[in-house]
């Protein structure tokens, strides 16, 4: 009768040991990925303040920063990849027509990844969804001819 009950719990060991593993992994990702800017400062200090490595609130961005990614990481992948899904579809399906499937492409596709000080401090926007660049946008429609008078 034990060996029975114990078959019965090693699934649930094995994916509570999973997740566990794949939760360590996204963070020590997430922790190396993180830009070394902890004794950077945007502004000089002056002399007399003298900070090394940085101060509490640079860390605390810093920390905030990995927080906000661990948390929108996920979320904005899943996008990404399901609109790559989508914009394959929408190319297959509408006989390949290119511009359909960037259009799909370049909302889910691009955008910002990860979370920085400057994205929390206002300084850079957060665009969930991409924004085309000037260069790949599509030339716009000729005006119509205007039409005679009679």
């Amino acid at each position: 009768m034990n060996a029975n009950s114990s078959s019965s719990n090693r699934p649930s060991q094995t994916s509570s040991f999973k997740l566990v593993a794949v939760f360590l992994l996204l963070a020590l990702c997430t922790v190396t990925m993180m830009p070394s800017a902890w004794s950077q400062e945007t502004a000089a200090t002056p002399p007399s303040e003298g900070t090394e490595g940085g101060s509490a609130s640079t860390a605390g961005m810093q920390a905030a920063a990995g927080l906000s990614t661990l948390l929108y990481l996920p979320l904005k992948l899943a996008f990404a990849i399901g609109g790559g899904v989508v914009g394959g579809l929408a190319y297959a399906f509408s006989g390949g027509n290119e511009q359909a499937a960037k259009s799909i492409w370049t909302t889910s596709l691009y955008g910002t990844y990860i979370i920085t000080p400057d994205h929390l401090e206002g300084n850079r926007p957060i665009r969930f969804l991409g924004v085309a660049d000037a260069n790949d946008a599509p030339a716009p429609a000729p005006a119509p001819a205007p039409e005679p008078i009679r």
